[in-house]
């Protein structure tokens, strides 16, 4: 238990839970290590548990009938993997799973959905982050029809580099950064080479260093900070009304 509760104020919504409340909770979240393509729930089957990134990138996918996988949204040590649990639902057509490996704090849907019915700081902190995990989902279909390649795949960057704590480094697969962008490998390879060019970031064996974060902020386009302030603004919003 000690080492849960020195792991789990990784995670920003667990963190901004009241002292009180967090520990009531911590005997009933367990510490787990996911690994790389590991999955957290599956296209239409129960989802069994739900997921508190501390580390890592969770992403949410949506398959096509011919195999191919678009990246909807992605979920880092921001938010909570599972929302459709909080919804009132048990199953979702979408796909979740590790995308960059990581740890997380779990807890199983049963008792989870014990917990959202007491209707207490964890139900009003997660309404708050629906509201955000909606924007970025709203604001990633536009910025996909309307923004370049290079653009999007700027902000992704940014947008991994905020969620997995700012490590210079990170692993992602040309597949992954495929179905984050929508592209065959070729583009991937296109973008990337362009940014090493310009001496934002690193990309070798599927390792990303970001050399050049100010510079990555000017490239991607205004739908990072969108996405990025609605964040904030949420967990500004949890600050002042939870407690």
């Amino acid at each position: 238990m000690a080492s849960s509760e020195k792991h789990s104020s990784k995670n920003r919504l667990l963190a901004a839970l009241p002292p009180r409340e967090y520990r009531r909770l911590l005997p009933k979240l367990e510490s787990v290590s996911v690994s790389l393509k590991q999955g957290i729930y599956e296209s239409l089957q129960k989802i069994d548990y739900v997921y508190f990134p501390l580390s890592g990138i969770v992403s949410i996918v949506a398959f096509m009938n011919d195999g191919t996988g678009i990246e909807v949204a992605t979920v880092g040590n921001e938010g909570m993997v599972g929302l459709p649990v909080f919804w009132g639902a048990n199953r979702t057509p979408l796909v979740a799973f590790q995308q960059i490996p990581g740890e997380s704090m779990r807890m199983e849907s049963k008792v989870f959905t014990k917990e959202i019915k007491r209707n207490g700081p964890l139900t009003a902190i997660l309404h708050l982050y629906t509201q955000a995990f909606v924007v970025q989902i709203a604001q990633g279909n536009a910025c996909n029809r309307a923004h370049s390649i290079a653009q999007r795949c700027a902000r992704w960057l940014l947008t991994t580099h905020d969620r997995v704590g700012r490590p210079q480094r990170f692993f992602i697969t040309q597949e992954f950064l495929g179905q984050m962008l929508g592209v065959r490998r070729a583009g991937v390879n296109e973008v990337a080479s362009a940014l090493r060019k310009s001496k934002l970031i690193d990309y070798k064996r599927g390792m990303i260093h970001i050399l050049n974060r100010k510079g990555l902020e000017k490239r991607s386009c205004e739908c990072y900070w969108v996405i990025k302030n609605e964040t904030d603004r949420s967990f500004s919003k949890r600050s002042k009304n939870i407690s």
